[in-house]
């Protein structure tokens, strides 16, 4: 099926796969593999540096079956970093996105100490033009964690406002990838830790994930043991 919606989201994988590969070193991640699968339209990747220890991206093309298109990225510091975590993630059909999010997450959540971290704020004054033609409500567990600039866009039909969103979350992408290692050091590993196992705990309460990825047609027994072990994984 043609589609220059999805053209536009492809492309935009391709050009964060390979600021992924410009700026980290591609890894193995034990269990990750296994749901590598490109050649079933499932692809997971991960990468890390000095200031970057995890940095995800997963994509589920269903096009063909489904009609429908998937991806997931999220930036983990390092623990000696108290810089946000980056995310976007898009679920699409042929014609429009029917969800959209972005966001720099502060450590601690909105009413954590991360909300003044420079990079939360400099998020903020880049996203604030952009107004979702329909915003999504966010649950509890999302309020727990994302700041209150983050982009929830649902049902995006037009092709502009989808070119908007993504050329924000590449953008924003290429400068967090530049200026994350000006935080090194700056972070209590406690605390840093305890952030962002509170990130993934909130993120493993969303049930529509799963839903989500079932529906395109995953392995349910895979899809389960990837929400819990591999998508938002806990750190010890």
């Amino acid at each position: 099926m043609v589609s220059e919606l999805w053209d536009k989201l492809i492309e935009c994988q391709n050009n964060i796969i390979d600021m992924f590969d410009e700026y980290g070193t591609e890894f193995s991640e034990e269990g990750l593999d296994y749901f590598n699968q490109p050649d079933n339209g499932w692809v997971n990747r991960v990468w890390h540096n000095d200031h970057v220890r995890r940095a995800h991206i997963d994509v589920v093309d269903a096009r063909d079956t489904k009609g429908l298109w998937m991806m997931h990225v999220c930036i983990f510091p390092q623990l000696n970093n108290n810089s946000p975590i980056y995310g976007f993630d898009v679920i699409a059909g042929k014609n429009k996105m029917t969800g959209a999010f972005h966001d720099f997450s502060p450590l601690g959540g909105p009413n954590g100490e991360g909300v003044n971290h420079n990079m939360v704020e400099w998020f903020e004054d880049t996203v604030q033009e952009y107004v979702p033609s329909k915003k999504r409500e966010l649950p509890e567990w999302a309020l727990n964690i994302f700041s209150g600039s983050m982009i929830a866009a649902g049902n995006v039909s037009d092709l502009n406002e989808a070119q908007t969103i993504i050329n924000l979350a590449t953008n924003n992408l290429k400068v967090y990838l530049e200026v994350v290692g000006d935080h090194y050091n700056k972070g209590d590993a406690i605390q840093v830790l305890e952030g962002q196992n509170w990130y993934c705990h909130n993120q493993q309460q969303n049930p529509h994930t799963p839903k989500v990825m079932k529906s395109l047609g995953l392995n349910e027994a895979d899809v389960e043991r990837f929400c819990t072990d591999m998508l938002f994984p806990k750190t010890v």
